[in-house]
């Protein structure tokens, strides 16, 4: 096991209050209007939402304000090659082709689920992470055109893969493209290339998943075949999993889409989702963060460890039995995943610490032939936890050297892999995330270059980690009313984060208890106020020692109701400890 050290300093930055004319003005229209305190109506216009309307729309999200999937660039060619495709007098076999991380193997879940039962012959395709690597693979397309094959629905992959659909062409074989990464300078030429980011697409949500953007094909597929929606809509538990784990922002047409997805999670989830969620021990109501940390690990295990068709299967099974099987399996995976994390991690932080330059460069790139290739992006993040830089961890994968990038907030990864563009064969991503392949003996030269781009680029404080703090928050605040409106604010994620608040003049009510060694509890007040409450917080054991009672110190924590056995309270969920 990796020692667990002190979490490193981190910058606490509060949000500025609402304080402009219109804003005050919007806070006591929202607290008439809504019958609730000034400052929840102030948490709610830092958010923006400013009017009773926005404020009905925030809180209660309709599937109704979902967009047009026809607004998006290509969507009526797309359906057009799909109907013909289906006539009855071609009857074309039709493969759905989907990364093998938790993104891809939903979206393929999904799109062949759903029009396997319109169209009898159509297939699936999951690259195999080791032998074909990201993306269209030569393999891929020569299977498919060997198979009869002759047109290819590609998700959560495809924008960059300019060459290999121009092969597919040659072979009879079309392509439609659902991806949600940045394009290059050229485009595929493919019967359609659906991507909000396209810089001529017009489609007014420009975040979705790549599974988000199988879901607009369906979508859009439904509305020109006259199909009820209501067939579509129970699939939004897989465009659920797909957003939480695919970190992409929580706000607008994500944001209808998760919250209808955790309802069909925690209501009626399809039979292989139902069996994850029972393997993975959850008994109570799941949100994003459940999904991100419960599901999506054993999702993508087992294309990280085997083959991510077998993520595919169990998110298809019917049979309770069957799901049950494949949720067995997979939890195994996950386990021997944790394993390869564990030890890789730690011979990572142990070669930075050994090296005088790497500890004090402004990016981390670790090469090691001998790493597990399926866990390099978790180490790159595990890596972050400890240094917190933008990181690179590579490994050797098909006489290559094999990367994923991971980035700290407001630094543009992406950007500063494509500075090294030269030095590499294949790279592609998002702002906080992105993988390449370069030769081997690239990797000083690309170690070198990299190091300079991002320190030429990035802001010293992007170097610290940084809490945001949304408001200062009285104890004599903090009620079971509060803890409710602000669990409606969710689904929580990037760009809608759970509300985080700051008490200063905090005292300890008794003396600190710390849990398993590392993790710290705490019964605390505020100042002389005689209301006192339980704070959790994990990884903080080591700060017992400096809490002393009479010394006061500020608190930056989440507000969450506390159930246990059958009680219910409220606790504060600590983010940081400042002593005085």
């Amino acid at each position: 096991m990796i020692a667990q050290p002190p979490p490193p300093l981190k910058r606490w930055i509060t949000k500025p209050f609402p304080d402009s004319s219109d804003q005050r003005s919007a806070i006591e229209s929202l607290t008439q209007s809504l019958r609730i305190s000034s400052f929840l109506s102030a948490l709610l216009v830092q958010r923006g939402v400013t009017t009773y309307e926005e404020a009905r729309l925030f809180f209660r999200p309709e599937i109704g304000h979902l967009h047009n999937p026809f607004d998006m660039k290509d969507m009526d060619r797309a359906i057009a090659r799909l109907q013909m495709a289906m006539l009855p007098e071609r009857e074309e076999k039709i493969l759905i082709y989907g990364d093998y991380d938790v993104d891809g193997t939903t979206s393929v879940a999904l799109v062949y689920g759903f029009l396997k039962n319109y169209h009898p012959n159509i297939d699936y395709y999951i690259p195999d992470r080791y032998k074909e690597g990201y993306g269209i693979s030569q393999q891929g397309i020569h299977w498919a055109a060997e198979n009869g094959f002759s047109l290819i629905i590609a998700l959560d992959c495809g924008i960059k893969s300019v060459e290999r659909i121009a092969e597919a062409k040659t072979l009879g074989v079309d392509f439609i493209i659902c991806d949600h990464h940045r394009p290059g300078s050229e485009l595929p030429d493919a019967a359609a290339v659906l991507d909000p980011k396209r810089d001529d697409c017009q489609y007014p949500y420009k975040e979705l998943s790549g599974c988000g953007v199988g879901f607009k094909l369906l979508h859009a597929f439904c509305l020109y075949k006259n199909i009820d929606l209501e067939h579509l809509y129970p699939c939004l538990d897989l465009v659920a999993v797909s957003i939480a784990s695919d970190i992409v922002p929580v706000t607008g047409e994500n944001r209808v889409m998760a919250h209808y997805g955790l309802k069909v999670l925690n209501t009626a989830p399809r039979t292989g989702l139902k069996a994850l969620i029972k393997i993975a021990g959850f008994t109570r109501e799941l949100d994003i963060t459940n999904v991100v940390f419960g599901l999506g690990p054993r999702i993508n295990a087992a294309g990280r460890i085997q083959h991510a068709k077998a993520a595919v299967q169990l998110l298809l099974a019917e049979s309770e039995v069957e799901a049950d099987e494949f949720a067995m399996a997979i939890n195994k995976h996950n386990t021997s995943r944790r394993e390869f994390d564990s030890s890789m991690t730690e011979q990572a932080l142990e070669m930075i610490r050994q090296n005088e330059a790497l500890t004090q460069a402004k990016s981390t790139v670790l090469y090691d032939a001998t790493w597990h290739k399926g866990v390099i992006g978790i180490v790159a993040s595990r890596c972050i936890e400890h240094f917190h830089r933008p990181t690179i961890i590579l490994t050797q994968s098909n006489d290559k050297a094999a990367g994923s990038a991971r980035s700290v907030p407001g630094f543009d990864v992406y950007e500063a892999i494509e500075a090294c563009a030269d030095l590499l064969e294949q790279f592609g991503g998002h702002t906080f995330a992105a993988g390449m392949t370069m030769p081997i003996d690239n990797i000083d030269a690309f170690r070198q270059k990299f190091e300079e781009v991002v320190a030429r680029t990035i802001k010293e404080e992007h170097l610290t980690p940084l809490i945001d703090i949304d408001l200062p928050l009285d104890f004599s605040e903090i009620s079971d009313k509060l803890v409710r409106i602000v669990k409606q604010m969710g689904p929580f994620g990037p760009h809608n984060p759970q509300p985080t608040f700051m008490t200063e003049d905090v005292y300890l009510v008794s003396e600190p208890i710390v849990m398993k060694e590392k993790h710290l509890k705490i019964n605390v007040r505020q100042g002389s106020s005689g209301r006192n409450f339980w704070a959790i917080g994990f990884g903080f054991g080591h700060l017992a020692d400096q809490l002393q009672a009479h010394k006061p110190f500020s608190i930056c924590y989440q507000v969450e109701q506390n159930v246990y056995n059958g009680n219910v309270s409220l606790q504060l969920m600590l983010k940081d400890v400042k002593c005085s």
